[in-house]
């Protein structure tokens, strides 16, 4: 009984830790406006700036993505949590458009180590008998995180002083306190060798994961396309089209769709894989539907509406995707599997976000964000039609 309480405790810490990290890489959401109107830059560079994260993240889990299979779980993370204390001295000492990129792509590498190697590091912690459960505290950290920060950012700029720099400092802060947390818990990887060993590894999968892959990376690119465009341009449709200019608000916007994938992922416990994945589907399709609405009316309700559905959709299909995914891959392969997943599922942050980035210019706003939903809806909607033939099953 001792030991499953300190197991649980150890899991839990290691999920603050990875909520941190996460929240890093959105605290700059809210506060483009703001760099937009002290460099002086278009929509389009706003997606790219945003974009450079999704390619570091990509470049280190390509490169390294197996690496805390091969060191251990907790040499990774702490080199996580450095550049993400690396990227917020960038956006301190941010005076032109370099360091903003800087930033994003150190906060990239920074994601990027974490994803697979704190999914699996928290798994592991959890005591026997608990996946379920801990696969919900791995992908409520890795969500939560991400709405933490948007809404972290935006209520300090909104109410505080210095907006452009209390926000990195606060979280220079808690990254500290991170690594003193991490330092402070077990490694669960028992061979290990040194970080000479570690090798750049081809996209692969085992062939026990094969059959459950496909389905599950449909719905984790349209899931994170529809976050990565909630995350880049919403601030600017609010305050250009529904006349929105309070911070705090728009990093509230933001942050609930991470929520409410927060809660899409807690019932899949009760859903369960089969049918979490096809129920996903149809809500990352509503909550488009929804976005085309607000975009076409411009009613800010339906943006709200649109984050909420979206992302329990997001929710509910991203963690029966991990689940699937992480239950049929062997133990010695799982963090390099679940970082092919993230690779597909950070693709779908980037290439479409810049697709409507270069839109935004000829057809505008409206026109761009509704050709990027008529594309993610007719993606999704074959995602459907898959997982109707196929089902997915595996132990949530």
């Amino acid at each position: 009984m001792d030991g499953d309480r300190q197991g649980w405790r150890s899991c839990v810490l290691a999920g603050a830790v990875f909520a941190v990290c996460m929240a890093g890489t959105t605290l700059p959401t809210p506060l483009y406006g703001l760099y937009q109107e002290k460099f002086g830059f278009s929509e389009l560079t706003v997606t790219v700036v945003y974009a450079v994260y999704a390619f570091g993240v990509i470049g280190v889990l390509l490169l390294a993505g197996n690496a805390s299979d091969t060191v251990g779980r907790r040499p990774v993370l702490l080199a996580g949590l450095g550049f993400a204390a690396a990227s917020a001295v960038c956006f301190l000492c941010a005076t032109g458009l370099g360091w903003l990129y800087a930033g994003r792509l150190l906060s990239g590498l920074s994601a990027g180590l974490f994803t697979g190697a704190a999914t699996a590091y928290v798994m592991e912690l959890a005591p026997e008998g608990g996946a379920s459960r801990a696969t919900f505290v791995a992908t409520a950290a890795n969500m939560g995180g991400l709405g933490c920060g948007p809404l972290l950012a935006g209520v300090l700029a909104q109410y505080a002083a210095w907006p452009l720099y209390l926000p990195f400092l606060v979280h220079l802060a808690l990254v500290a306190c991170s690594a003193a947390v991490l330092l402070l818990l077990p490694e669960t990887v028992r061979a290990r060798r040194p970080w000479s060993t570690v090798r750049p590894q081809r996209p692969g999968l085992p062939a026990q994961v094969r059959a459950v892959f496909p389905p599950a990376a449909i719905a984790s690119f349209v899931g994170f396309a529809l976050f990565g465009v909630f995350t880049s341009v919403s601030p600017a449709f609010l305050a250009q089209s529904l006349d929105v200019h309070n911070h705090a608000v728009s990093g509230l916007v933001v942050a609930l769709a991470f929520f409410a994938s927060t809660a899409g992922q807690l019932a899949v416990g009760r859903i369960g894989v089969g049918r979490s994945l096809p129920l996903g589907c149809v809500g990352l399709f509503t909550g488009l539907a929804l976005l085309a609405g607000a975009l076409r009316w411009d009613l800010l309700a339906l943006v709200v509406l649109s984050a909420l559905v979206g992302g329990a959709g997001q929710g509910l299909a991203f963690r029966g995707a991990l689940a699937a995914v992480a239950a049929a891959s062997p133990p010695d392969r799982r963090a390099a599997v679940i970082s092919t997943l993230f690779v597909v599922a950070y693709a779908g942050i980037s290439v479409p976000v810049i697709g409507v980035g270069l839109l935004v210019g000829p057809i505008g706003l409206e026109g761009a964000g509704l050709v990027f939903i008529a594309c993610m809806a007719a993606l999704v909607a074959t995602a459907f039609g898959y997982l109707l033939r196929r089902p997915v099953r595996a132990h949530t």
